[in-house]
């Protein structure tokens, strides 16, 4: 603690002892010039005490000084002693007073003097103290700025780390809707290859049985050519031109034939390019879809196809038909024997004798 605060508590203490501005003002004189040797002003007087005017002060600072005055002139009153020796037992007690004065005036800048280097070791520790502080103050404020930096970074992060979150929500949404989706393009390239599969399947037996019927027809044609020989030339020619129409039909049918397995091993490898592209969903599953729609357009093609197939199939029975029905109305006029005579030749030609085998022969060359 300094003079200072020591001065200003005595102060403060002194306040609740006097009634009066004055005398508070006398008071405040007295200890700074007794106590502390530190010769009172009224400018002094006015920043301790801070009451009443500016007058205040001045006017309390002259009482004192002649008060003070006043008491250092020691009065002997005694009316035995004559005015000499009351005059000098008064200059005897006054220099007393001086001297006891000048030695308390001396013990008390000895004691100011101490005080002064305490006061001066406890600025020097209060400032060393306070350069602490502040470096302590500095240290803190750079320790808080890097605080403040760094919290803005943690809050910048954890802002990134939120939008990634969103992000790899947004993502997994997608990829769980992708895999729905793979499922379901699975499942409908499923059904699209039994469906491919049956529908192939029909066109097989559907190609199979035009086969048998055109190897029955042939064998039939066969059959009524053997046993129409003896047709006039006419109707041979005719028969030489369906044989080679038939002969054309089956290559062409055959061709077909080769043509719709070439094309079902192009549609299989375009199944085999749409399962590796279904591996490849992430890149772009409208792209499967659209390979989907034209596989299912290539599907329907190709039913259509084998469906015209089968119509032309049917359409080419339906010539032969006709055909094998044109030659029964040619056979009738050529032969020149009655009805009953040609039914007793079938017959003949039926039975297993020798004779109607030879017979028959001559009529054949």
């Amino acid at each position: 603690m300094n003079v200072e605060t020591e001065i200003r508590e005595a102060i403060d203490a002194l306040r609740d002892t006097t009634a009066t501005t004055q005398d508070l003002y006398r008071e405040t004189c007295a200890l700074l010039f007794f106590r502390y040797g530190i010769t009172p002003t009224a400018n002094k007087l006015y920043q301790l005490v801070r009451k009443g005017s500016m007058s205040a002060p001045a006017e309390a600072l002259a009482r004192f000084w002649e008060e003070l005055r006043e008491k250092s002139r020691v009065r002997i009153e005694h009316p035995d002693l004559p005015d000499t020796l009351k005059m000098a037992a008064g200059e005897l007690v006054g220099r007393l007073w001086n001297e006891a004065q000048a030695a308390a005036h001396e013990n008390l800048n000895a004691f100011r003097e101490e005080a002064v280097a305490r006061v001066t070791a406890a600025d020097a520790e209060t400032q060393r103290a306070e350069q602490d502080a502040q470096a302590a103050n500095e240290e803190l404020e750079y320790l808080q700025e890097a605080l403040d930096r760094a919290s803005e970074r943690i809050l910048s992060l954890e802002r990134v780390l939120a939008a990634e979150r969103a992000e790899k929500e947004v993502l997994a949404g997608q990829l769980s809707a992708a895999r729905r989706q793979h499922q379901a393009l699975e499942g409908e390239l499923s059904a699209a290859r039994k469906d491919f599969a049956s529908e192939l399947e029909k066109q097989r037996d559907a190609l199979r049985w035009a086969e048998d019927r055109h190897e029955a027809a042939e064998k039939r044609a066969l059959l009524e050519i053997d046993r129409e020989r003896t047709t006039t030339a006419k109707a041979q020619k005719q028969l030489a031109q369906v044989r080679q129409s038939n002969a054309d039909l089956a290559q062409r049918q055959r061709d077909e034939l080769r043509a719709l397995q070439q094309e079902l091993g192009d549609v299989r490898q375009s199944l085999g390019a749409a399962e590796g592209s279904l591996i490849k969903m992430r890149e772009g599953a409208e792209q499967h879809l659209a390979q989907m729609n034209v596989m299912r357009e290539q599907l329907s093609q190709r039913t259509t196809e084998a469906a015209l197939l089968q119509r032309e199939l049917e359409l080419r029975d339906e010539k032969i038909k006709a055909m094998a029905q044109q030659m029964l109305p040619a056979r009738e006029p050529s032969d020149a024997q009655p009805s009953t005579p040609k039914t007793k030749l079938r017959r003949r030609k039926s039975s297993p004798p020798d004779g109607a085998a030879g017979a028959v022969a001559p009529k054949a060359r």
